[in-house]
């Protein structure tokens, strides 16, 4: 393989600012040209990620650029209806990002898993509700026991006859809001739709795709009743063709695997798995799959799941078996959780057991996966290199991202930003004899690679830190590659490289008890 360089400074680029390249549409300039546009630009294009992560309040500007505020997603005046779908909701906070001057006349539609009609989280969600005349809350068809509606999404209809779809992985509190690790992702302002006779093939990644797969997913609420079949009939109006990502979610049930039905969607792991055959990869050298979450259950003494059906569903089947990625997944250690801005309340969401037998047998297995979220603990492995400041230390992670890196070109292949943490709940258990997925909890995500977002085969995606544009140092290439390849940035939330657990480092545990105070001089018990 030949040896990468960085580009050098006399070789010209343009770099789109993250907000120019959005434009008030919220569409990255690449996708103002058509799908088959082919032409070649004259030089390398830079644009900036197409996952943003949330404002810090307890961080200052330096940390903070470009990042987005729920006031940013919900403080339009344009705005006249918005769809809530999320686990945990505080209606006040919802309310209060609204625009002062409309937030009363916004019909808000709030989307819960809370179906006991005795539950404390059902009754406390309805005197909040009760208090806005504009608020009607829906109850999410929730078919399995230890199932949960984890779903972290808003759908926007605005007033200048567009809408947009917001992916995120924040709950509707302000906990969550503040000095939490979040992200989200944006659809463009998606028009009314023209009827303009037959559609395109549903390429992956493509908004067609995108939108067949969210109406099938809302549809999915109606199973048992009217949750949002007016929702599904109002957002199919819409024209989705300037959307660019996969939507990979998951919906309760037992599902097939393998659905021949073109207009068929496939959930959980076997969503992933079926995207991961139309994701380009780079076919030589080393990478690894890195999974960043908030919570890991209890998967069993073995890692028959997590490895054969979780995270080899994320390789690309036309792949080597000897060239597989290399398994992270990146979890806090409770130093960590002292050190965050909130100290040991941080913690309190995010969650991983270690106590059973069977759950030390799971910790032995995942243990040479185990990565540091801050990577700068005193108790920590060696870094292989210099650190990349992401800016988010401090801030303990709620987000998850699922990311293959490849190692040699120091590039990105894709990327998943999804509410979906380590579980057989959110992803569906190993397929079983009938060709069939159980899965307990609804999620929803989306993934992106660079020739999806770019429609330039030559793309490349590389992280970008404290920013959503990748500066120039960032920018690497291969002798063999055109100075003209479009560089698409993708915000980092953890310093990389990586540092992995040291000997007898162990994860937070939030129903363990922690001594030592944390910053704040808070104990945990």
């Amino acid at each position: 393989m030949a040896p990468t360089k960085r580009q050098r400074v006399d070789e010209p680029v343009l770099v789109a600012s993250s907000a120019a390249a959005r434009e008030e549409t919220g569409t990255p300039r690449s996708l103002h040209r058509p799908i088959s546009d082919r032409r070649q630009d004259t030089t390398g294009r830079i644009l900036p990620s197409p996952f943003r992560l949330t404002h810090i309040r307890d961080l200052g500007p330096d940390m903070n650029v470009d990042a987005v505020t729920l006031a940013d997603l919900l403080g339009d005046p344009l705005i006249s209806e918005c769809w809530e779908f999320n686990y945990l909701h505080d209606v006040n906070f919802l309310m209060s990002h609204f625009d002062a001057d409309t937030r009363a006349l916004v019909k808000v539609h709030i989307v819960h898993g809370f179906w006991k009609q005795e539950d404390s989280g059902r009754k406390s969600l309805e005197h909040q509700a009760s208090r806005h005349s504009n608020v009607q809350l829906h109850t999410a068809y929730m078919p399995e026991m230890f199932g949960t509606h984890h779903s972290k999404m808003l759908i926007l209809f605005r007033h200048d006859d567009t809408a947009q779809v917001v992916i995120h992985t924040a709950n509707m509190i302000a906990k969550d809001w503040t000095n939490m690790t979040e992200a989200v992702w944006q659809s463009p302002l998606l028009p009314l739709g023209v009827d303009s006779g037959p559609q395109p093939p549903l390429a992956v990644g493509s908004g067609h795709k995108f939108k067949l797969d969210l109406l099938n997913y809302l549809r999915a609420y109606n199973s048992r009743g009217d949750v949002c079949k007016a929702l599904v009939e109002q957002l199919a109006r819409y024209d989705f063709s300037a959307v660019r990502g996969a939507l990979i979610a998951s919906v309760p049930g037992r599902h097939e695997i393998e659905d021949e039905d073109a207009d068929a969607t496939s959930w959980g792991w076997a969503a992933v798995r079926k995207t991961m055959r139309s994701v380009p990869v780079q076919s030589s050298g080393k990478s690894e799959i890195v999974a960043q979450v908030s919570s890991i259950a209890t998967l069993g003494p073995k890692d028959t799941w997590l490895r054969g059906t979780l995270l080899d569903s994320f390789t690309s089947p036309a792949k080597s078996p000897s060239l597989k990625p290399i398994y992270r997944v990146v979890f806090p250690t409770p130093d960590e959780i002292r050190r965050s801005l909130d100290g040991y309340a941080s913690g309190r969401s995010i969650h991983m057991k270690i106590q059973s037998a069977q759950q030390v047998k799971q910790l032995d297995y995942m243990r040479p996966m185990l990565c540091h979220w801050a990577n700068d603990a005193e108790g920590g492995a060696v870094l292989p290199g210099e650190p990349k400041d992401a800016g988010r230390q401090r801030a303990a992670p709620h987000i998850k991202t699922y990311i293959r890196y490849h190692k040699d070109s120091n590039t990105i292949d894709w990327a998943l930003l999804t509410s979906a943490n380590i579980s057989k709940q959110a992803w569906g258990e190993a397929g079983n004899a009938a060709g069939d997925i159980r899965i307990a909890s609804w999620e929803i995500g989306v993934m992106v690679w660079p020739e999806l977002l770019t429609d330039d085969p030559a793309a490349k995606m590389v992280g970008s830190f404290t920013t959503d544009t990748p500066s120039q140092d960032d920018v690497v290439q291969d002798d063999n590659d055109k100075a003209t390849s479009t560089i698409v940035g993708l915000r980092i939330p953890y310093n990389l490289p990586l540092r992995r657990y040291g000997a007898v480092e162990v994860p937070w545990v939030a129903t363990a008890s922690y001594a030592e105070p944390d910053w704040l001089g808070k104990t945990w018990a």
